[in-house]
């Protein structure tokens, strides 16, 4: 699929779910936030539909996110549902690695190829204070298990403020090195004040080589992520869905006030 500024656009990101088991400082509030309704968030046949559709129409890199992923109930199942679907040259999964090691076996034998594991320090102390209270030796079991299982390439996606050469993503950077993960350095953002840069490591922010559009966890096709533009697949079908928002695709990102990171995933 090209879009109006002739990007081809083959990257579809799946939020399955808006809850998650950390409570990040910039992602969400410290008492959370309001949930989606079961009857809000899409089925898994509903999700298999669309990416189907998805793939047909020239899609061809997956990935999965939240919320955090694996809080999703049957979750491996749905990966083994679109793992089975042809034309899936990546497919992969943002995860905050808390749950991982119970799953990386399972999500490898089901389909999945590599994981994306969120990590900005490896200070445990600094850890628990950004998450609220996460552990992060289960991180580390969840980076050990998804290597023991072929999720690889291991990418871990650091969190920055202002940029790579902060003390914080400098002791990432090297135990990335030191265990052969690709570490990626994202710049805080903010979605009600456009606020994002090029990923130092990766491609995101990029405005003018964007390939990707999203599925929220519930059923918004969104072109941008810095964007208030969405078309509901319950609505209006995945077919029609999709191609407005690539045809509706915005040059460049701008603001969005309607969505969170929670909601829309990463």
């Amino acid at each position: 699929m090209l879009d109006s500024y002739n990007r081809k656009i083959n990257y579809l990101r799946i939020s399955v779910t808006d809850r998650c088991n950390l409570r990040c400082v910039y992602c969400m509030p410290e008492n959370g936030v309001p949930l989606l309704k079961h009857d809000d968030i899409l089925s898994f046949h509903e999700i298999v539909t669309v990416t189907k559709i998805a793939v047909q129409k020239g899609i061809d890199k997956i990935r999965i996110t939240g919320g955090e992923p694996l809080v999703r109930k049957g979750i491996v199942d749905l990966i083994r549902m679109i793992g089975k679907i042809e034309g899936i040259s990546d497919f992969s999964m943002t995860t905050n690695a808390i749950l991982l090691d119970q799953f990386a076996e399972d999500l490898k034998k089901a389909g999945l190829h590599r994981v994306n594991i969120s990590l900005d320090t490896i200070d445990p102390e600094k850890f628990s204070q950004i998450t609220r209270g996460g552990d992060i030796q289960k991180v580390f079991a969840g980076i050990e298990a998804a290597k023991n299982a072929g999720l690889e390439p291991i990418k871990i996606n650091c969190v920055i403020k202002k940029d790579h050469h902060e003390p914080d993503a400098l002791t990432v950077a090297k135990f990335c090195d030191e265990n052969n993960l690709h570490v990626r350095f994202i710049q805080e953002m903010n979605l009600e004040k456009g606020d994002f840069s090029v990923v130092h490591g990766g491609t995101g922010g990029d405005c003018g080589n964007c390939n990707r559009i999203r599925l929220t966890a519930n059923g918004m096709i969104k072109p941008c992520l810095f964007s208030d533009i969405q078309y509901n697949v319950r609505e209006l079908g995945a077919e029609k869905a999709i191609d407005l928002a690539v045809g509706n695709k915005p040059q460049s990102g701008h603001v969005n006030l309607t969505g969170k990171f929670y909601n829309i995933g990463g």
